[in-house]
């Protein structure tokens, strides 16, 4: 996609992507990078199997599509401490499906507690044996996860899989341009394209670039300009302008 020279064509972009809500009111961007994932969240309850795990780096987006299945679902959160103090049938109830984030910190070498893969499997045979589903998410996908039971290791690997990629120019842009709506800010020409240019890709990135670029605006009471663009890179991102 072409970048656009300035901030009411960028603003365009956005009509080029679907927009999910959310709760909280926000909205997905669905693109190339995410629209595996969003489809198996489209396509519940017909899900091949009990299990879907959405896998991606921090900041793609997991946590916002867990709350698009939560919101078309009603499924139940799970937590760490649902695992490991009661059983499914107590924390599930009649739900018709659960959410459990971050699986990767709760099984392998980063669990928490020894026990928490034993309450994991529990969890998937009691949804599979119900009708129900299991969407996880994590930064990888499970045959990275360092499973130690086997009988969970198997069932995860063959659970429908779906990773979030890196995004690309066009949804990155997009991304910039809603995060700089959303805080009501106005930006000047050129502003987006010289980000972009400059800025590591991902969604982690480009939320943490508006939230510093709003701070430094606020504090010297500046509108939004290439140039203070470029100072804020160059402290707060050690960037060099080129």
């Amino acid at each position: 996609m072409v970048l656009h020279k300035n901030v009411r064509e960028a603003a365009q972009l956005t009509l080029d992507f679907d927009h999910r809500p959310a709760l909280g009111g926000d909205d997905f961007l669905v693109a190339a990078p995410n629209a595996d994932a969003v489809r198996w969240l489209d396509s519940w309850p017909d899900w091949p199997g009990p299990a879907l795990v959405i896998y991606g780096a921090a900041g793609s987006g997991k946590t916002h599509l867990a709350q698009v299945f939560l919101a078309r679902s009603m499924a139940k959160v799970v937590t760490a401490g649902d695992l490991l103090d009661s059983q499914p049938p107590v924390y599930v109830g009649e739900e018709p499906a659960a959410v459990l984030e971050d699986v990767d910190l709760l099984v392998g070498p980063s669990a928490a507690s020894p026990d928490l893969e034993e309450a994991v499997l529990h969890l998937y045979n009691h949804l599979g044996e119900t009708g129900r589903h299991l969407m996880l998410t994590a930064k990888q996908p499970p045959a990275r996860w360092g499973i130690g039971l086997a009988d969970l290791a198997s069932r995860l690997n063959m659970a429908t899989q779906a990773g979030i990629g890196p995004p690309d120019d066009g949804l990155i842009t997009a991304v910039l341009v809603k995060q700089f709506a959303d805080r009501q800010l106005k930006i000047d020409d050129g502003v987006i394209s010289f980000m972009l240019a400059r800025m590591e890709r991902s969604f982690d990135a480009a939320r943490r670039m508006v939230a510093a670029i709003d701070d430094q605006a606020l504090k010297r009471h500046r509108n939004i300009t290439v140039a203070l663009v470029r100072q804020v890179l160059q402290t707060d991102f050690q960037s060099e302008d080129e």
